[in-house]
């Protein structure tokens, strides 16, 4: 039996990481895309034994790059059954009128449009075989807007957005389409948001019990393994302390 194929982006720490282990572990071979090749290289080697992959590192917001890879995948690899679009970032927390625009130009570069070059390069395999699983990460900061937030809040408002309209046009084909969109999660993610201060990072998840990114990877699992007539459309997953974006109770 041929054995099925998952591709994941960012999957080079986070939620993409423990994403990829986790469809490892179903039996799925793996396509992991990061930046950083050395994590790639980490990643397989924590694979399960017999997995197949297929590292490839490249931005999501490089388009020629994206394309030029995708586009190209050799016949063992081109069969997509599972793709989870998962690189994103957050890049600072200024109001609007203090917005550094390199911020938001990475915000949009990489959590739209490089999901979009993402899935332009899958779905065309996914039509034409009338199958398929599209699972893109969001945020609860696509479901709500918070103060300082802006830019990075529309960048998930239009994943959110996007991931209703590809599900529209894909419902002729069979295809799933998810959106799962979590809450705090204790990832490397408040680092970056914050430019590499630990200390302040460090504080967010302080307090009360955060998301871990394996709980997300079983959520992944769990919209994967429904019976093919059933689809987890819209998943918003919040630890228990968050009540909504901004509002965690925390003992301390």
């Amino acid at each position: 039996m041929e054995r099925k194929i998952a591709l994941v982006t960012g999957a080079t720490s986070g939620i993409g990481w423990s994403t990829a282990l986790t469809l490892a572990g179903m039996g799925f071979d793996i396509i992991a895309t990061g930046r950083r090749e050395q994590r790639l290289k980490e990643l397989s080697e924590a694979l399960p034994e017999g997995t197949r992959f297929l590292p490839l590192v490249f931005d999501v917001r490089d388009r020629e790059k994206v394309l030029e890879i995708l586009g190209n995948l050799s016949e063992d690899w081109n069969k997509i059954d599972v793709l989870v679009n998962n690189a994103g970032n957050a890049h600072g927390m200024d109001p609007v009128q203090t917005g550094n625009l390199d911020d938001w130009d990475a915000m949009i570069d990489i959590n739209v449009k490089g999901l979009l070059y993402v899935s332009k390069e899958v779905i065309p395999g996914m039509t034409e075989r009338k199958s398929g699983i599209i699972i893109n990460i969001g945020s609860i900061a696509g479901k709500e807007v918070y103060p300082n937030g802006n830019v990075y809040c529309g960048s998930k408002h239009a994943v959110d957005a996007i991931t209703q309209g590809m599900r529209i046009d894909l419902n002729p084909f069979g295809i799933k389409v998810i959106g799962i969109h979590p809450g705090l999660v204790e990832t490397e993610f408040s680092e970056v948001r914050f430019k590499g201060d630990s200390e302040r990072a460090e504080k967010v998840y302080q307090g009360y019990e955060p998301l871990l990114a394996q709980d997300i990877a079983e959520i992944v699992e769990f919209v994967v393994n429904r019976p093919r007539h059933v689809v987890l459309a819209d998943i918003v997953v919040l630890p228990t302390a968050q009540a909504a974006a901004t509002l965690v109770n925390k003992q301390n």
